[in-house]
């Protein structure tokens, strides 16, 4: 899979070998794992293995999360795009979710936004998906305000139980709602 996609500031493209340590930093801070079950990684293994992960994920499933490059400064800020969900959520299995992920550093600068909508959009123009769904802590009020942004809507609260038993919120939209949005 060879993917690029240019944003205003962002540049989104597949994980490489070279994001490891930038990605490692990002999932090893306590406070990027606030809202994810308060684990972050304690070894770049683990980073090693979820790259492993993504990788089969773009072979399998054409998809995957994206390395986000900031333009100005060629440097890795964070993931973020579409993952192809297998796993049963909510009572749902085999479905595309959005999701983000970022340095600290980075935070409050639009970039979850801007790179979540240009996922949207990518999964309805391009790969001609009929929904899309994002899942948050039901805490984490900041991600829920850039699904919302993206048009998407809440629909129910639910407790993950694979994931820590963690209380969330399920949102979604349907590809007939993101084109009468005027977001894009």
């Amino acid at each position: 899979m060879k993917f690029h996609i240019d944003t205003e500031r962002l540049i989104l493209r597949e994980l490489q070998v070279g994001d490891l340590h930038d990605w490692f930093e990002m999932d090893s801070n306590p406070e990027v794992h606030k809202y994810l079950g308060n684990q972050p990684v304690k070894n770049i293994e683990h980073i090693e293995n979820a790259f492993l992960s993504i990788q089969q994920q773009y072979a399998e499933n054409g998809i995957g999360r994206w390395a986000v490059i900031e333009k100005s400064s060629g440097n890795f800020v964070g993931w973020s795009g579409i993952k192809f969900m297998r796993q049963t959520v909510n009572g749902k299995i085999d479905f595309h979710e959005v999701g983000y992920r970022f340095l600290q550093k980075h935070w409050g600068k639009g970039y979850a936004t801007e790179s979540a909508k240009a996922a949207v959009r990518y999964g309805f123009e391009e790969m001609k998906l009929k929904e899309i769904y994002g899942i948050t802590n039901v805490t984490n009020i900041n991600s829920r305000k850039v699904l919302e942004k993206c048009e998407l809507k809440f629909i129910e609260t639910f407790v993950w139980e694979d994931f820590d038993n963690m209380e969330c919120n399920w949102l979604k939209i349907a590809k007939e709602e993101w084109e009468k949005s005027t977001a894009y």
